[in-house]
């Protein structure tokens, strides 16, 4: 595990957390999965460009989804 690969999991972690509490409060169910979602894939992807990939897809999708 590199260094990068830390520090990416980490920032997508955190932006997972936010989206997590802002699903929670507004009980809206896209940031809340995708919250979990950002919170969970970092401890199954080792990639580092797969890891950025998959987590600005999940970063980007509650601003084209609104549920």
């Amino acid at each position: 595990m590199s260094t990068s690969t830390i520090f990416w999991g980490l920032l997508f972690s955190s932006i997972g957390l936010g989206f997590f509490l802002y699903g929670k409060k507004q009980q809206a169910a896209v940031p809340l999965v995708c919250g979990l979602g950002l919170m969970v894939f970092p401890y199954f992807v080792s990639n580092t460009i797969l890891l950025v990939a998959i987590g600005v897809a999940l970063t980007v999708l509650p601003y084209f989804f609104r549920a």
